[in-house]
């Protein structure tokens, strides 16, 4: 399994004793307005999904890896989900959980690291990004990131009996045809 190595943060493979932490995170309500979780996980569940999670990103269309200090605490998780080859496009999406580990640095650098992973070790055209329209720092996050927002889709999240917009976010692959 692959790991990405940057100056802040290493983003490595889901492993074993991860567990806690996404127990943790996959029950935190405060994100399931933007993961669309709609009952919680059972660490039963999780552990499942945890001895799966080393499949090929071919295979099961998505790959998630831990975002970890140079330390090795973990902070937060990274995907590529609704891996498309035909295409030639990915999904991205990541939490920092912890509020005091976020406007870091670390965020941006793990998307930096995902990024490219995808454009040369992929070769996919182009990643995307869904934002709420409430979500300022993840949208400063992918602008930063070089990430351009190319689409509105109105109303498109209800979440605690309202509509919220969400935005497209895309980077394309400079080297791609």
């Amino acid at each position: 399994m692959i790991e990405l190595k940057g100056k802040k943060v290493v983003l490595r493979a889901l492993e074993p004793e991860d567990l806690d932490f996404l127990y943790l995170l996959e029950n935190d309500t405060r994100l399931w307005e933007v993961s669309g979780t709609q009952q919680p996980y059972s660490r039963h569940v999780l552990k499942q999904y945890l001895e799966n999670a080393h499949r090929d990103i071919y295979e099961v269309k998505q790959l998630r890896m831990a975002i970890c200090n140079l330390g090795g605490d973990l902070l937060g998780l990274i995907d590529l989900f609704d891996f498309d080859p035909k295409h030639l496009r990915v999904g991205l999406g990541l939490v920092i959980l912890a509020e005091e580990d976020r406007n870091k640095g670390m965020g941006a650098e793990a998307v930096e690291l995902i990024t490219d992973y995808a454009f040369n070790a992929l070769n996919v055209r182009q990643v995307y990004a869904h934002v709420l329209e409430n979500n300022d720092a993840s949208m400063r996050l992918f602008e930063k990131s070089g990430y351009v927002k190319t689409a509105t889709k109105k109303d498109w999240v209800r979440w605690q009996g309202a509509f919220k917009d969400q935005f497209l976010y895309q980077k394309f692959n400079p080297s791609c045809i």
